[in-house]
């Protein structure tokens, strides 16, 4: 038999239930697609300053640094 466990309280097979990435690691994740989105949108729109071109690219390494750091932590990168 199949042993099930609840996620979203919908059961579900216990081996996909480790595939599933943390709640974190999906924000942090998130919170860098947002930020490449939001840059590539602005420099759709007009040419960015150099303030606002350095705003963006220490927003971007930010966001990348706190997901490696969270990846050594805790070990649940894909």
């Amino acid at each position: 038999m199949l042993k099930l466990d609840v996620f979203n309280r919908s059961p579900m097979p216990l081996l996909i239930r480790n595939v599933l990435s943390c709640i974190d690691r999906e924000r942090l994740e998130f919170e860098l697609l947002e930020v490449r989105t939001r840059g590539r949108y602005l420099t759709r729109l007009r040419t960015l300053s150099r303030e606002e071109r350095a705003e963006w690219d220490r927003r971007e390494r930010s966001a990348v640094a706190r997901l490696a750091d969270h990846d050594l932590e805790h070990d649940c990168n894909r």
